[in-house]
This record gives structure tokens, sequence and C-alpha cells, in this order.
């Protein structure tokens, strides 16, 4: 529910705007993002409808509008009318954090009259196809992406239409093909930008009597790139114009490429022109990653920042934030942030509060590593000890019992299961289970021990 903001509020100072902007952002943010990122921006100065705001250094910059880019956008334009913007200042050095020295800070403001004879592509430059970790759930949208960067608008994927959930690499896959294209080919016309600021720009030329001059630039293009085409719905202004700039890209051999948290035939509320268009190419989804993707996608950024996590680290973080590459990278930096401004050392203490503060999706709330945990203190046994090669008796038990409660308690796989247990196969796994399955029947006051320990562990005793 969005928050209604009144007319005169473009009356209002900086701090009054600001502060009418936290309201509707602290709605639609978790608590811990909302302090961590938001809070210590200041309003510096409003001026017509353009807001400055203070940050303290360019990775604040890069992160929110990496994450927020389209909750910000909504939320001047709500409370400073459609032609409102926001233009962070920086006020501290940025020597001062070294591990984040090399983000680019990115303009986000298209010109409505746009020159012809050069423009700005607004490709982040650190989104590349060598930093995008491959996996089960992205292989066919890398391997078209790939394809399409290598040969834009001469392959059968045109529109090259990629979908899937929040966070899961989208943006970094189709930047990915435009950055790939304006390196290898400088006379190629590129230009990515998201949906909501086509819109407001359109809005913008409609204002200044410029329509045409807006169309043709975009029909000018060799690649457009459009993300989070979902933000076209219920425009239909927009969405009639995009359908003409669509029509001559694609007759003249140009290519396009698109993003969608929805497939096309999803997009309710989208015309079925557009609908039908967006099919006549390739339509690829993008999938949650797997652990073993999680695992090389934090390990690829913790490797970025210059900085090393051991193997017991990267694991917890992989095992506990599931769909979400966005919460993994924003664990990892987090992590980084906690450690390197209260100068504490990065240890599994740290790692847990971390991953308790940022995860918002868990295996059911409840995790392997808290099942262990409760096992273990049941039995009275070291809890490192189950991940061992420790055959007696107690650690056996236990070990099988925490394997078998994992399987009834969560939904992780029998592989994941396995590898928290010390690396082990899913056959392990398999053989724990049935076997105190059978030793429930058989033994009472095991049936008894495992009947306490699951309401310990359900009621987070």
């Amino acid at each position: 529910m969005e928050t209604k903001i009144p007319s005169k509020n473009l009356s209002l100072n900086a701090t009054q705007a600001w502060k009418e902007c936290l309201k509707i952002i602290k709605e639609n943010v978790p608590n811990i993002t909302y302090n961590t990122w938001f809070l210590p921006i200041k309003p510096a100065e409003l001026d017509k409808n353009i807001l400055k705001v203070e940050v303290p250094n360019s990775f604040f910059i890069e992160w929110i509008e990496e994450h927020y880019n389209t909750l910000i956008n909504k939320t001047i334009n709500q409370v400073l009318g459609e032609n409102g913007k926001l233009v962070y200042v920086i006020v501290q050095d940025d020597d001062n954090l070294d591990l984040f020295d090399d983000v680019p800070i990115q303009k986000k403001s298209i010109p409505s009259k746009p020159a012809e004879e050069e423009h700005e592509t607004f490709l982040n430059p650190k989104y590349r196809f060598d930093n995008f970790i491959k996996g089960e759930g992205n292989q066919l949208a890398r391997a078209a992406a790939i394809a399409v960067s290598e040969n834009p608008g001469e392959t059968s994927f045109n529109p090259l239409f990629i979908y899937g959930g929040v966070g899961l690499g989208k943006t970094h896959l189709i930047q990915a093909i435009g950055n790939k294209i304006v390196n290898e080919s400088k006379n190629k016309k590129v230009i990515y930008l998201s949906a909501d600021i086509f819109t407001v720009e359109f809005v913008e030329a409609i204002q200044n009597n410029t329509v045409n001059e807006f169309s043709n630039f975009y029909k000018n293009m060799d690649v457009l790139i459009i993300d989070d085409i979902q933000f076209l719905i219920g425009k239909e202004k927009t969405q009639d114009l995009f359908f003409h700039i669509f029509n001559t890209l694609h007759q003249a051999g140009k290519q396009i490429v698109l993003s969608s948290d929805k497939p096309p035939k999803d997009l309710n509320g989208l015309n079925e022109r557009l609908i039908s268009r967006f099919q006549w190419g390739l339509t690829a989804d993008i999938q949650p990653p797997d652990f073993e993707t999680r695992i090389a996608i934090l390990n690829n950024k913790a490797k970025s920042y210059g900085i090393s996590l051991s193997n017991d680290i990267l694991e917890y973080i992989a095992y506990n934030i599931t769909t979400n590459i966005r919460e993994l990278e924003g664990c990892l930096i987090k992590l980084l942030a906690n450690a390197s401004l209260n100068s504490a050392e990065i240890n599994f203490e740290l790692v847990k509060k971390t991953v308790k503060e940022i995860a918002t999706v868990r295996e059911t709330n409840i995790s392997i590593e808290y099942i262990n945990k409760v096992v273990c203190d049941y039995f009275g046994v070291d809890e490192n000890k189950v991940r061992e090669k420790n055959r007696k008796k107690e650690v056996v038990i236990a070990r099988q019992v925490a394997m078998y409660l994992s399987k009834k308690l969560t939904r992780s796989s029998l592989k994941t299961i396995g590898l928290h247990f010390g690396g082990r196969d899913h056959s392990t796994v398999i053989h724990a289970y049935n076997n105190i399955d059978r030793l429930i029947e058989e033994d009472p006051s095991l049936k008894e021990s495992i009947d306490t320990i699951r309401n310990k562990i359900e009621l987070g005793l």
C-alpha cells in the first residue's frame, strides 16, 4: 500500500521532502536495509524538483542504485512530481574505504533531446560475463546472452527475453551483453535503461514537445536493452510508443534484449501485440542458484574484494541464504562493513549475526546448523565431532539423528544435508534416515528422545 503524499509537498524544504521519502522507503524495505543504507543519508538542498542528498561515499550510491533504483525513482516521483530528481553528493573521502574504491558511480538520467553523434550507454562496466557465475539455473540464459553479444541482431534470439525472480542476476546478464558489444564493436550504438526510466523520460518528452526526437533516438540504436519491462504495465501511451520502436528495430535487424520478473504470457495488463512480439525470439528463465553455485558466487565476490573466507563460513552463508543472489552479496557486503568499520575479525560468530540480520528466506525458519546444535546439546556431543570421521557410538547416533531431523524439518536436498555433515554423500543421509526410522520402531526411549529434541527445535529452545 503506497503512502499518499499531498500535492502541497512541492513547497517543502529539503529536510521535509526527504522525510516524506523515508516514510515511503521504510514501508518497502527490510528494517536492516532501511537503518543501514537510508537513515545515514542526509538532505542537503531542494531546488524546485531536484533534491540533493549527502551520502558517506560512492559505495553507498552504487549499492542503493543497484538494489533499490526503481523504488527510489518511484518515491521521488511521488513526493516531488513526475519531473522529480534525486542527486547524490559525497561528503566523505572514498579513500577511507579502499575496499570499495573500484565501484563506479553511474548516471541514471537520460536527456530528452540526445545528440545523435554520441550518447551515454548507461551500462555499468562491472557487469561482465567473466564475473557472472554459471550454474544449473542460468545455463540457457547465459548461453543465449553470449550468443547475442557475439552476433547482435543476427541470431534467432531476437528479442532475447530473460525472466526470473528478484536478485537472480538478470540485470547483470543483460548488461554483460551490452558491455561485450561496446568493447568489441565500437561502431555499435548500445543503450541500457529500465522501463520505469523509459516511462519517466517519455513523459518529459511529451511535456517538452520532443516525442519525435525521443522516439527517433531509440529507433537509431543497434542494441536496445530494457530492464524490468513489466513496469510498462498500465502505461498505455508508453506501450504504444515502445511498440513502434520495437517494430522499427526488429525490422531493421537490430538487437532487442528485455528482462522481466515473469514470462511474457504472465504479464497481465500488457498489450497483447507486445506480448506476442516478446515471444518472437527466445524466452529464457533464471532459477535460484543451487548450493554449489551459491558457494561459487560468494567465493568470487569475496576475491573481488581482496579477501579470503574459509569454506566453513562460505558454506554457512550459502546454507542459510538460498534463493536470492542479492541477499548473498548483501550478506557479504554487510559482513565486510561490520568487520572493517568495527575493526573486528571475520569469525563464525560475526557471520552468524550478519546472516541473521540479512536473511529473509529460511528453510521453514529452521536451519541444519540449528538442528545439529540442539541434537548435539541433547546427547552431550561436540558439534564438530559429527562432521568428522568419528565412529564412536554416541557420535554416530547424534549424527544420524541430526540427519534424520534435517530431512524431516527442512526442505534441504539430501546432497545439501550430506555436505553439512562433513561432506558426506546423499546415500549416507538415506542410510542414516532409514536406520533412525527403524530404531524408533524398535526402541521407544529413542523415539521419546527424538520427540523431545524435535519439540525443542520447533519451539526454538
